[in-house]
């Protein structure tokens, strides 16, 4: 199945747009192709319409009748524990570490960059060593190959003659 996230009662959104931006709710009903019904008890949101291109599907759902009152879906809120098991996913991190970039000051963002540079330089160095080492014992593009030439012995830069200067004639 290609989706998996659908529009429908107890899915669990985060909207994206107006005065309750970034806040959990829960769809409650769905009015039209365009609109739905939504509640959100535990983070303040009131029951209120909504256009679906202003939330963004979750993958929580929470389980309560269509239409159910705002006393229902507080109840099964808790119960579906869906406010810890946001701050537990990746999506929610993201959006504090955002928040988190969003309040720093010029020096913060300084020392930040410095400290980036600084682990680059040393990722840099010791993946150049292992590059290096590597490339000497055969394994730099997976398999470990022989040298080239197989088990003959390399001749020594000293035993090599030159052949451009000839013998001396006696």
């Amino acid at each position: 199945m290609v989706f998996e996230r659908f529009v429908e009662t107890g899915r669990v959104a985060v909207v994206s747009g107006g005065p309750n931006k970034g806040k959990l709710v829960s769809i409650v009903d769905v009015i039209d192709q365009t609109r739905v019904l939504v509640d959100g008890p535990e983070t303040k949101v009131p029951r209120t319409q909504i256009r679906i291109n202003q939330l963004h599907l979750t993958k929580f759902k929470i389980n309560h009748p269509f239409t159910a009152s705002t006393r229902v879906v507080r109840k099964a809120w808790k119960d579906g524990k869906v406010l810890e098991n946001w701050e537990n996913s990746v999506w929610s991190k993201k959006i504090a570490a955002k928040e988190k970039r969003a309040q720093l000051t010029d020096f913060d963002r300084f020392k930040l960059r410095r400290a980036k540079t600084r682990r680059n330089k040393i990722r840099t160095v010791s993946f150049l060593a292992l590059r290096k080492a590597a490339s000497r014992n055969g394994t730099l593009y997976g398999k470990k190959r022989m040298a080239k030439g197989g088990d003959k012995p390399r001749p020594s830069k000293k035993a090599k003659v030159d052949k451009k200067k000839p013998a001396a004639k006696k």
